[in-house]
C-alpha cells in the first residue's frame, strides 16, 4: 500500500501521495483525522511520510488496506480524545507545523488554523474568540510552544465566558494576560 502513495525517487508518501491517500479515504487533506494520521505514525517531517513511519504506524493501527485505514479513523479519534493522549497530540500538532531546521515558533494565521483544527472542535467559543484576539492585536506575529500550550491549559481551567477564576498574578503567558483584558474590555463595551 505504501508503495501506491509513495514518490519513487524520495523514497517516502510525499504532499502529493498524501492527497492521494486523503481522496481514497474520501477525507479533505484539512481534515483533523489526517493530522492524527501522522501523529499516530510519529511523522517527523509534515506532509511526509517514510516507510518505517508508515509500517509502523499501520502495523499499530492493525490495518493493511484503504478500507481498514477508513474504517480506523473513527477508533483513531477515539485513541487521541482520551485524556492520556490529547495533551500529546495537541503538542504534537505544533511541533508537526515546525517546517524549518531550529524554528522554534509558529506564524500567526497557521496557528489560527491549528486551533480551530485541534481545539475548536471542544472548546469552540473559547477559539473563535482567541482567534478573533489574535488576528486584531499586533504585539505578537507568531507563537512558541509554551504560548500554545497554555491556549489548552487556559480552555480547560478557565470558566468561559466570564473567566472569574483567571488570576493574572499566575504563571500564564503575557500574551494570555493581554486576551483576557481584551475579553474583560470587550465585555465592558457591550
Amino acid at each position: 500500500m505504501f508503495d501506491s502513495y509513495a514518490n519513487s525517487s524520495l523514497g517516502m508518501i510525499d504532499p502529493d501521495g498524501i492527497e492521494a491517500l486523503c481522496s481514497d479515504l474520501g477525507v479533505d487533506c484539512t481534515d483533523v483525522r489526517i493530522l492524527m494520521l501522522a501523529w499516530k505514525l510519529k511523522a517527523q517531517k509534515q506532509g511526509y511520510f517514510t516507510w518505517d513511519e508508515w509500517r509502523t504506524g499501520l502495523k499499530e493501527l492493525r490495518v493493511d488496506s484503504i478500507s481498514k485505514l477508513k474504517k480506523a479513523l473513527p477508533e483513531l479519534e477515539k485513541e487521541v480524545g482520551k485524556p492520556s493522549n490529547y495533551d500529546n497530540f495537541y503538542s504534537y500538532a505544533f511541533r508537526y507545523c515546525l517546517t524549518e531546521e531550529m524554528q522554534k515558533s509558529v506564524d500567526i494565521e497557521s496557528i489560527c488554523e491549528l486551533l480551530n483544527l485541534v481545539l475548536g472542535p471542544q472548546f469552540r467559543p473559547q477559539v473563535d474568540l482567541l482567534i478573533e484576539y489574535l488576528k486584531v492585536q499586533s504585539d505578537y506575529k507568531v507563537i512558541n510552544l509554551d504560548q500554545w500550550i497554555n491556549f489548552l491549559r487556559f480552555c480547560q481551567e478557565i470558566s468561559f465566558p466570564d473567566l472569574e477564576n483567571y488570576d493574572a498574578t499566575q504563571a500564564w503567558p503575557l500574551i494570555l494576560d493581554n486576551f483576557v483584558d481584551w475579553m474583560r474590555e470587550k465585555h465592558s463595551s457591550l
